[in-house]
């Protein structure tokens, strides 16, 4: 756990470098025919909002002294970063796919990690203009209005002044609410819904794209995710927290233990969400 001295140093780093990253993004996103996209090794497409993100946020932590793992600096070797007690695990654009396509459902995902777990984690949703924070044990929250700035300089007091805690009670709704990635769905997924079909019988399919998923669960709009496709520790660990500290949980499939972070193989296994 964060004392209040450093969560007050360390969560408005992120909080700007998010958003500072998030205009970057939007620059892209303005002009289509300017992504560049390339496909790396694991088949995953990578754009240039990717890469001017990924420095944005290199630029923005690199004061913190802390050291970064990111998903466009991945080639960090396990030998080095193994024996991190405490480190960035950044995913500068998370759904990629989803910016590519142009339905606005990709975020900018910045975690904290202490002892392999996140302590102080932002999500920001530049397009919507709505930035997710938490801290262990402190709670979980949603700023809105907060619009993409190259220059964001919130200050602790201002992130405090604006933050509406999680969930929101305006999210309450009737019915059972599923969310499922837009991009990514397999049989085995359509197994766990049926699943829960067999005590809900009023379920409520919602596709949508990227970590944002976690965010809706965290507000209380939505009810449980499953995912059985691969994704890597950046696309989870500010989410995750950004879920529990709002009363959610994330568990691995089928076994159902915690998740773990800055693994050897920085794959996730398959996963489940619920509140």
């Amino acid at each position: 756990m964060l004392s209040d001295d450093i969560r007050a140093y360390l969560l408005p780093q992120a909080f700007n470098a998010a958003v500072r990253a998030g205009w970057e993004i939007m620059e892209v996103y303005k002009n289509r025919d300017n992504y560049h996209i390339t496909v790396k090794s694991d088949s995953t497409p990578v754009t240039l909002a990717d890469r001017v993100a990924h420095e944005k946020i290199k630029q923005s932590l690199g004061q913190t002294r802390i050291p970064i793992l990111s998903e466009e600096g991945r080639e960090m070797l396990y030998d080095e970063r193994r024996n991190w007690e405490l480190f960035w695990l950044v995913d500068p654009l998370d759904g990629t796919v989803e910016f590519i396509k142009g339905n606005n459902e990709f975020t900018v995902n910045i975690a904290l990690m202490a002892d392999r777990v996140c302590v102080c984690a932002v999500v920001y949703v530049p397009y919507l203009q709505k930035a997710y924070i938490a801290s262990q044990q402190i709670g979980s929250y949603l700023l809105t209005d907060i619009a993409p700035d190259p220059n964001a300089a919130y200050s602790y007091d201002d992130i405090c002044a604006r933050k509406c805690r999680l969930p929101l009670k305006e999210r309450e709704h009737s019915g059972y609410r599923i969310a499922v990635s837009r991009s990514h769905q397999t049989i085995e997924t359509e197994q766990y819904i049926d699943a829960v079909k067999q005590t809900h019988s009023d379920v409520e399919i919602i596709e949508q794209g990227s970590s944002y998923k976690f965010c809706l669960l965290a507000e209380g709009a939505i009810d449980y995710y499953p995912r059985t496709t691969h994704t890597y520790e950046w696309d989870t660990a500010a989410a995750e927290l950004i879920l529990s500290e709002a009363g959610g949980y994330t568990r691995s499939l089928p076994d159902r233990t915690p998740l773990l972070y800055n693994k050897e193989d920085l794959h996730n296994p398959w996963f489940e969400c619920g509140r």
